[in-house]
């Protein structure tokens, strides 16, 4: 075979391996995941119950700002943003503020023993199926999601959030 053909061989393979291997290796940090990834789409509404049996869902927060968070008593960073998140609802309540906990994946009586441990009194639900945890693509615990009036997420986040970045994450959706 001549000394070009073979060249040219070899080129056209390592073309074709580069069409079929780099997109195995491509980071596109364009692309949003976790659950800042569902900005701007309608938030997942189903019911649960709250940690006394009450039957309850997003669709009763309509017209409000909610500060969804996801968590468990195991986890250390959901422990530690808890009072956080206390200071949160009772600084935001009067302007539209709504704080939800949501409980993944353990019993009514321990989600509210540990609420009441840390002097909580915002609603917490109990999601024992995980099914928000998995719907809002939750990437550990805490997380936490923005729904706006409209029933839409407006923002999303994964690990704890300090009091700080709570507020600057509810803000500018609040009545002032």
């Amino acid at each position: 075979m001549n000394r070009q053909i073979r060249w040219l061989l070899i080129l056209a393979v390592l073309a074709i391996a580069a069409v079929i291997i780099v997109p195995f290796f491509r980071s596109d940090t364009s692309h949003a995941t976790g659950p800042s990834a569902l900005a701007g789409s309608a938030a997942p509404v189903f019911a649960l119950l709250d940690d006394r049996g009450a039957s309850v869902s997003l669709q009763q927060y309509r017209g409000h700002i909610v500060l969804m968070n996801l968590w468990a008593s195991w986890c250390p960073p959901c422990r530690a943003e808890m009072p956080d998140l206390q200071r949160l609802s009772q600084q935001y309540t009067s302007a539209g503020l709504v704080v939800v906990g949501v409980n993944e994946g353990e019993s009514p009586e321990r989600a509210r023993a540990f609420a009441q441990s840390l002097g909580i009194r915002f609603p917490i639900w109990i999601d024992d199926q995980q099914r928000y945890g998995r719907l809002y693509a939750a990437l550990g615990m805490p997380t936490t999601v923005v729904i706006g009036r409209d029933g839409n997420v407006v923002k999303g986040f994964d690990g704890a959030l300090t009091l700080t970045q709570m507020q600057d994450a509810v803000r500018p959706y609040l009545k002032t």
